[in-house]
């Protein structure tokens, strides 16, 4: 898939580097050649100067092909223009933007443009926003090889009980966030609607655990 992203500061570089490892298409825009070298040597993406709202750049940036779009420059006008532009000039169905000013972001919220506030942005939380099925790294060891994490469910897996899911991704369900509360399951309970599952997963099948969790679950032979 194919990601674009305006602005190359913190925020945007660490998003640029996870979305190039993990194997997608990414750009990256910004204003000043200078934030590319926040970049490691090896990123494979495009690296584009401009204005994240100029048609020049975001199409020198592969806009007509993205995926997602995600606006974390330094500036919530410029965040917010560049994300409209995605949305309503391009048909960028997942957009989102960095917003300095927590009250402004409700609004633009309720205008359609999901926005992370600097309170609480991280470059997972936009990562989370802009993925197919999101998945949420909470928790990473030392050694990067294990991850807890929270995806996005398939509503089709809604019934099923906790130790099938284990048995059928070979992952280990560490908690179940329902409602206000949270508990830790047994084997046999079961994933009810709303439930959000967090669970810990060797980093090398994230991906894989969390397709197989945005689709109904395969029919066992």
């Amino acid at each position: 898939m194919h990601f674009v992203i305006m602005g190359c500061g913190r925020v945007g570089a660490s998003m640029a580097t996870q979305l190039d490892r993990m194997g997608h298409s990414v750009a990256i825009i910004d204003q000043l050649s200078d934030a590319f070298r926040r970049l490691p040597t090896e990123f494979n993406g495009r690296k584009v100067k401009g204005v994240g709202f100029d048609r020049d750049a975001l199409e020198q940036a592969g806009i007509d092909e993205a995926y997602a779009f995600a606006a974390v420059s330094n500036g919530d006008n410029s965040n917010i223009v560049a994300a409209r532009v995605a949305r309503e000039l391009y048909g960028i169905e997942h957009v989102v933007a960095r917003i300095y000013d927590a009250r402004r972001a409700d609004v633009y919220e309720r205008l359609g443009i999901p926005t992370v506030a600097t309170v609480r942005q991280t470059a997972e939380q936009m990562m989370r926003r802009i993925l197919p099925g999101g998945t949420a790294r909470e928790i990473v060891d030392v050694s990067g090889a294990v991850g807890l994490v929270q995806p996005d469910v398939s509503s089709a897996w809604v019934g099923m009980t906790i130790g099938m899911i284990e048995d059928r991704l070979n992952v280990r369900v560490a908690w179940i966030s329902r409602g206000s509360t949270a508990l830790v399951p047994r084997s046999a309970t079961v994933l009810q609607e709303h439930d959000r599952l967090h669970l810990a997963v060797a980093t090398d099948r994230l991906v894989t655990v969390q397709r197989a969790l945005s689709r109904p679950p395969a029919k066992e032979a």
